[in-house]
């Protein structure tokens, strides 16, 4: 079941410039990351959907400059208790929506080309992530010439949990981090330390939306599930 509280939540976050750029160069971190302009950022608009998606509250669209072209991000946050094992169809299926009306509007590249997409699925539940990332996985095989034909699509996972066992750093690299950390903190002393950090961090004017997002998020969501 979702999360009522923490989808709305965590879509405000990453709604906001600063974290899908801590997100691309903190989690994603390649080579073409840092080719990416992020003083380009935009968020999109996600009307396009067909009449039996119309009610999916949980996917945003950023784009961003690649050069000479824009790179669209497709940012899906996942917070089921039960994982999704044919996310990779659902992930196909937007990406194949978010393409017709590119087409419709005309964005295409300088070529007449479609712009390249990040399709990214955000997961922050307890149990590790277990379904295929990819479509070819879901698909069965079928020797001779039939298997040319097979679709071919990969997301990026991004397992909150995942992440964070692997970091042995108690520092902060980020905000997306220091969300994660928030998220997944299992003592109060964690909690204070953390908050600890965002309040030097966000001084600026600035940065008084993300701030803002943070004291809401802490107060209506997090405080709420810790003991």
């Amino acid at each position: 079941m979702t999360n009522n509280h923490q989808d709305p939540a965590y879509k405000r976050f990453f709604s906001q410039p600063v974290m899908i750029k801590d997100l691309l160069v903190e989690y994603v971190g390649e080579d073409w990351v840092k080719e990416l302009d992020f003083s380009t950022l935009e968020k999109q608009n996600g009307s396009y959907a067909a009449d039996d998606y119309r009610d999916r509250h949980d996917d945003l669209i950023w784009r961003v400059r690649w050069g000479k072209e824009w790179l669209y991000v497709y940012l899906l946050l996942e917070f089921q208790s039960d994982i999704d094992h044919f996310m990779a169809v659902r992930m196909m299926t937007y990406l194949g929506l978010l393409y017709q009306d590119l087409i419709a509007q005309g964005k295409l590249t300088s070529d007449g080309q479609l712009p390249p997409v990040l399709p990214v699925v955000l997961y922050n539940g307890q149990r590790r992530w277990s379904a295929a990332t990819d479509i070819d996985s879901l698909i069965e095989r079928i020797p001779g010439g039939l298997s040319a034909y097979r679709p071919q699509m990969r997301y990026m996972l991004l397992d909150e949990g995942a992440l964070l066992s692997k970091d042995n750093s108690p520092e902060l690299h980020s905000l997306v981090h220091a969300l994660f950390r928030l998220e997944h903190s299992r003592t109060p002393d964690d909690m204070r330390s953390i908050v600890a950090t965002l309040s030097k961090w966000l001084v600026k004017p600035e940065q008084r939306p993300i701030r803002r997002e943070f004291a809401i998020w802490i107060q209506r969501v997090l405080l709420r599930r810790k003991p």
